[in-house]
């Protein structure tokens, strides 16, 4: 029994503005085509309730798309401040500036058929991070619905259980965007397995214009070779967004910097 003379808490709320309703109602003028607000009869002016979203509904958004984009807690912490350019080899900033024009662009070109992005060649030179760090920001800044797939484990995945295989290639194939880490990393050459399933994934973005993030150690001819088809596709949707690091490796492998 409430004793005489409490106060009854407010609720707390994430989001005090809306009460984590994610919209606020505001009273806007009912104008007429003139831009003069109407009024009632008795000539009180004239008002409509209007629903907007508020400011708080974003930030839910970018954390949902966060939880579901299968990107580890690690990763979901890479940023591009923390990718050093300084000192580092020309193609290190290429590839830097090349991450940052692609995000800046994405909301223009993502309909387009260059609408991807392709980070090749070298390990140890930030092609991981970089487009990790891109896809953070898609995330929280532009609530796009993107999904990680590291090659190699995800297709360890789906090799040990088969009845994933339908639903995570579905999901491949119709996310906003698809971030494929470390395309055919693992082996010389992909089983006819892993090209067939790679192909119908990208295949299928390319003929729907649906954006793809890649990373890989091969370079665009090393992809042709693999399979032309998927290679040239790639190709094609990837053209003006591609840098392929390539050199010595003391220099563009961080791991091996001052050796």
């Amino acid at each position: 029994m409430e004793q005489k003379g409490s106060v009854a808490c407010e609720p707390e709320y994430d989001c005090p503005e809306c009460k984590d309703k994610g919209f606020i109602l505001k009273n806007i003028p009912d104008l007429d085509l003139d831009g003069n607000q109407r009024s009632w009869p008795n000539g009180e002016l004239k008002f409509n309730e209007t629903i907007f979203d508020c400011s708080c509904a974003k930030k839910r958004q970018s954390r949902h798309l966060l939880k579901i984009s299968e990107l580890t807690d690690e990763f979901k912490r890479v940023t591009f401040r923390v990718f050093v350019t300084e000192g580092k080899p020309q193609l290190i900033r290429e590839a830097y500036d090349c991450a940052i024009d692609y995000y800046k662009d994405y909301e223009s070109i993502k309909d387009e058929r260059q609408n991807s992005i392709c980070l090749l060649g070298q390990p140890g030179s930030g092609k991981t991070h970089l487009l990790t760090a891109l896809t953070n920001n898609l995330i929280l800044k532009k609530q796009v619905r993107v999904m990680y797939f590291p090659f190699v484990e995800g297709f360890n995945d789906l090799k040990d259980d088969f009845a994933l295989l339908e639903e995570k290639l579905n999901k491949m194939k119709r996310v906003d965007a698809l971030y494929i880490d470390d395309l055919f990393k693992g082996r010389s050459f992909p089983t006819d397995f892993q090209i067939e399933q790679m192909f119908a994934v990208i295949n299928y973005r390319y003929l729907n214009f649906k954006p793809l993030l890649i990373s890989s150690e091969k370079t665009i001819d090393d992809l042709l070779d693999i399979d032309e088809g998927l290679g040239s596709r790639i190709k094609e949707m990837s053209k003006g967004y591609t840098v392929v690091i390539k050199g010595n490796r003391n220099e563009l492998n961080h791991r091996l910097a001052g050796e």
